[in-house]
């Protein structure tokens, strides 16, 4: 029998330890250069990638290392195939009111996360430029192309009037400035009469992008959604232009220090804080006005406290601070509010106890269950380790899965078979023969003894520190960092070396007796 045929023969009787991945590792190849994907107007890769030599086979390979971007991609696929495809009226409307939902979730999420400015007027905001593009369709005959940068201008500009007092006010009393804007704005819009409000303060009748022969259908609620779909894209891209570029950077390292450090660093905090606000304002400026485009109203519920409510539930479910938190916390609350609608109030009591359970047992909403449940296994796995295995132990099969180095298996297989055949070599002779003569020649299995200690790990090992030569000695343990003293073991002193040196002996035999 051949070697080649011996050594398949072989490959076939091992058995594959612990699991196969499901993204497969990609080789790299020296003769190929790796041109890196960057997202349009930034300097960010596609897909983070890094390269690692696999310890079994000894290649250069390469693998993913941030999943984020595949995991969007899945989910963002998933949300516009199956509504469209199979989706009924009900999952239509359901879909579309979530597109809108999180796309106002993620400006709002500019304001509180990216800025730190504590605004409450975010859906007021929207309800303007939704109410002003509305206006325009019905009195003005405003094409519904125009409808979008109108929005964005009105939006703009409450933004502008709405920023002044956050220079001089913010935290609570900012919120509650906010929020009175919009009580004022929902009082206005249903009691003034010049701007055509109708049906308590709503208006009606305005123009859309969906013809209104296909509005009822099913086809128009596909085209509704589809529109929805393409603001909820121009959301995140927003969202990523700005929290992960120059301003969103600028923020995040002001709000780390104080402003005044941040003014001394070269950053100017109050100017970078109402750039994104004013970003923001626009881009609610456009949803507003694809609110009114899509429903061919505008609603009183837009400046309503209820509303508001429900979307600062959605950013609290998700988790503040990240957009998949708020379009995961968007969707959990859409569906609970809208798909179960036949549970009548009962629904709000069960978004306010996933509010309940989100502040009590998570610490990044519900997007941070990820990292929590990866702490709490990792912390579960070292204390199951640590109780089934030892300081210089063999490896338990239930542990060799989780060590990607295969070779430290063998080597603390072969470290354990060699303590124990030492032990086996330590009698009273060997220890009375080291005592008599510490230094020079010695046994063989002393020898043995001896050479095992010297190849110990640096951290712990003791030796001998003169605190008077030829006078005083004592015993440390080497702390294995530089720029880190040793430890003084115990308080007794040697009056000779030799003894220092056998006192270090017996330490070293009672701890590979001990393990």
């Amino acid at each position: 029998m051949s070697s080649a045929e011996q050594v398949a023969r072989e490959r076939e009787r091992q058995a594959l330890v612990g699991r196969r991945r499901l993204l497969p590792r990609v080789p790299a190849r020296a003769d190929r250069t790796l041109h890196r994907r960057r997202w349009p107007l930034s300097k960010t890769t596609v897909l983070h990638l890094g390269g690692r030599y696999n310890p079994k086979t000894l290649g250069r390979e390469r693998l993913i290392t941030e999943k984020a971007p595949l995991w969007w991609f899945t989910f963002l696929s998933l949300a516009l195939v199956v509504p469209l495809l199979a989706g009924t009226d009900k999952m239509l409307t359901i879909a579309s009111t979530f597109a809108i939902y999180a796309s106002i979730n993620l400006m709002w999420m500019l304001v509180m996360g990216t800025a730190g400015i504590f605004s409450l007027a975010s859906l007021a905001i929207t309800g303007i430029g939704a109410y002003a593009t509305c206006w325009l369709t019905i009195n003005a005959d405003l094409p519904w192309p125009l409808m979008f940068p109108v929005g964005a201008v009105v939006g703009l500009f409450v933004g502008v009037i709405i920023a002044i007092p956050a220079r001089r006010m913010d935290g609570m009393y900012y919120a509650l400035l906010t929020l009175g804007i919009a009580e004022v704005c929902r009082a206005y819009a249903l009691q003034a009469k010049w701007i055509g409000a109708q049906s308590q303060g709503s208006l009606s009748g305005g123009g859309g992008f969906i013809p209104e022969d296909i509005r009822f259908t099913q086809t128009g609620q596909r085209i509704g959604y589809a529109a929805a779909f393409v603001l909820l894209l121009a959301a995140l891209a927003v969202y990523r232009a700005v929290n992960g570029q120059r301003l969103g950077l600028l923020l995040r390292a002001s709000q780390k220090e104080d402003e005044a450090v941040s003014e001394s660093m070269g950053i100017d905090f109050q100017r970078a804080r109402l750039a994104v606000f004013l970003i923001s304002s626009a881009g609610l400026g456009v949803i507003g006005a694809f609110y009114a485009g899509y429903f061919r109203a505008a609603s009183l519920s837009l400046f309503g406290v209820d509303l508001l409510l429900l979307l600062f539930a959605m950013i609290v479910i998700g988790g503040l601070g990240r957009a998949e938190g708020a379009v995961i916390g968007t969707l959990l609350v859409t569906i609970v509010d809208r798909y179960f609608v036949d549970f009548g109030a009962k629904r709000f009591l069960f978004i306010g106890l996933l509010m309940l359970a989100s502040v009590l047992f998570t610490r990044g909403g519900a997007f941070g269950l990820r990292d929590q449940w990866r702490e709490l296994r990792a912390r579960r796995r070292s204390q199951r380790r640590a109780a089934r295995t030892s300081r210089h132990g063999a490896v338990s099969p239930e542990e060799a899965p989780e060590i990607a180095d295969k070779a430290q298996i063998y080597q603390r297989r072969f470290d354990h078979n060699q303590r124990a055949h030492l032990k086996s070599l330590i009698t009273d002779d060997l220890i009375a023969e080291h005592r008599r003569n510490p230094t020079g020649l010695h046994s063989e299995e002393l020898e043995r003894v001896m050479l095992y200690f010297r190849k110990a790990e640096l951290a712990g090992k003791y030796c001998v520190y003169a605190v008077k030569p030829f006078a005083k000695y004592r015993i440390v343990a080497l702390s294995g960092l530089p720029g880190v003293p040793p430890r003084v073991v115990d308080d007794r002193v040697y009056p000779t070396v030799d003894e220092a040196y056998h006192a270090v002996f017996l330490r070293r035999v009672n701890d590979l007796r001990s393990s």
